[in-house]
């Protein structure tokens, strides 16, 4: 059944539907391979093996019968250890978390999940309330790269990026406040979405505000939008959703990018050092984007770096989080994260006022910029996976993660859709990512453009193994 852990969600629900293969198969294939890899990469808190068999028993019997209950009936999913699933604790990295809640309540992703019959076989790592860039937490430990496992996975949904891109189950749902599915979607050579904010509805609210988004997680854009199709819609707990979209995300995955006005951005108009490696690697996916009959020009948008802006609005949102422990429980935080909460809760009403106003200019220029252009094109990440560990490389001079991802976190400040792509390895082997950025609400151009570039051969579904599998 190994094979079964290197399908897409997409051939798997073809294989239920021709009798090929069971989802009682694929759920065992993919719990094996996670109980596999789980002691080298540490993707899991938590495995739920009888559970996800018995869904997948149920399954089984529904396509059995001809009637899958939704559009992912019997697939494998995953999801990150900060969005709530009942019956399972959901401790979000800390022990300052008591596991002994009530946990009767799903996330609305993980109810749209359910009611479409995924089973699940698990929660996957994230930081300590998914703080930082990188996935290590005081509660589980260090989570590692699936192709090289002395070095990081990134994060903050690590986690999940490994568990897919290690074949412990196609989908997986994760969340981005900063870059954190694209991150390690890039370090892991997986692809994943922040969709525009509110696309998928998120409950409880999060502390960091709107700049938390919900993705997927998965082998290609395919997979993608099959399951934006399934957790896109709107959910009566959160007041920000958007209503559901005009058809599925699926039916426009063949509109290529012919005729698409493409900016090309290698660094920000000088602004990012980009590795050697990652610069090739991105040229070359973006001329083929000109050869598919993309029109593409080198052009940067008008982009300040937003850092001090956006710390003032991420280290306030993690001191909102924390702001109900007591000292005993603050003595068991991530050093890190208790120096970013200690900055948070000094920045007054009207500082964090003045970092809403730069956010709101920066969504002005990035919107008139896609008057001009319907995608724009970018590095993920500056660079590879660095050791394992460590919340900036070693020897940067950076402070903290977001010295590393100034590609990322400009796009959850201005509530854009972005995806990373897999567009190739550096000379260790290492995954380097493309990112796709679409204005507002045109999740379905980001889906387009990538689904073209995995069409062309330039990005692979093709998943790395440990060292020692």
């Amino acid at each position: 059944m190994t094979e079964l852990t290197e399908l897409t969600a997409a051939r798997l629900l073809d294989g239920y539907r021709k009798g090929e293969w069971s989802p009682v198969e694929a759920t065992r294939a993919a719990l094996e391979r996670a109980e596999a890899v789980q002691p080298e990469v540490n993707a899991f808190v938590r495995l739920t093996a009888e559970e996800a068999l018995e869904q997948a028993r149920e399954s089984e019997e529904r396509w059995r019968r001809g009637e899958p209950r939704g559009l992912i009936d019997g697939v494998p999913v995953t999801v990150k250890d900060i969005l709530l699933q009942r019956g399972a604790p959901t401790l979000r990295g800390s022990r300052a978390v008591d596991p002994a809640g009530r946990w009767d309540e799903d996330a609305p992703s993980v109810a749209r999940l359910r009611e479409h019959g995924a089973v699940f076989i698990g929660k996957t790592t994230t930081p300590e309330f998914g703080w930082k860039g990188v996935t290590d937490s005081p509660l589980s430990g260090i989570t590692r790269n699936p192709c090289d496992p002395s070095r990081t996975a990134g994060g903050s949904s690590g986690g999940s990026a490994a568990a897919v891109a290690l074949g412990a189950g196609p989908l997986s749902l994760g969340t981005d406040g900063g870059g954190s599915v694209r991150i390690p979607a890039s370090f892991c050579g997986i692809f994943a979405l922040k969709p525009t904010y509110g696309r998928v509805p998120l409950y409880p609210a999060s502390a960091f505000g709107t700049l938390a988004h919900v993705g997927p997680m998965t082998r290609d854009a395919a997979d993608a939008a099959l399951l934006m199709d399934v957790i896109g819609h709107p959910d009566s707990r959160d007041w920000s959703a958007l209503s559901a979209p005009a058809g599925p995300y699926t039916d426009g995955l063949a509109g290529g990018v012919r005729g698409l006005r493409v900016a090309y951005s290698p660094s920000l108009g000088g602004q990012v050092a980009v590795q050697p490696a990652v610069a090739r690697a991105v040229r070359q996916a973006v001329e083929r984007l000109a050869e598919l009959g993309a029109y593409v020009t080198e052009a940067d948008p008008d982009l300040t770096d937003p850092v001090e802006a956006f710390h003032t609005l991420w280290f306030s949102g993690a001191a909102r989080v924390t702001q109900h422990l007591g000292p005993h429980q603050r003595e068991l935080l991530d050093p890190g994260l208790r120096e970013i909460c200690a900055r948070g809760a000094r920045y007054s009403a009207l500082e964090y006022l003045a970092a809403v106003d730069v956010r709101m200019d920066l969504g002005r220029r990035m919107g008139r910029f896609h008057d001009t252009y319907d995608l724009l094109v970018t590095p993920t990440m500056p660079l590879t996976a660095f050791e394992a560990g460590a919340e900036v490389p070693k020897g940067s001079g950076h402070r903290r993660w977001t010295g590393w991802t100034p590609f990322t976190y400009p796009f959850n400040m201005t509530q854009q859709p972005a995806a990373s792509v897999p567009v190739g390895a550096d000379a260790d082997g290492l995954p380097i990512g493309l990112q796709l950025v679409a204005a507002r609400h045109r999740d379905d151009l980001v889906l387009r453009a990538a689904h073209a570039l995995y069409g062309a051969g330039v990005a692979s579904a093709g998943r790395p193994r440990p060292s020692g599998s």
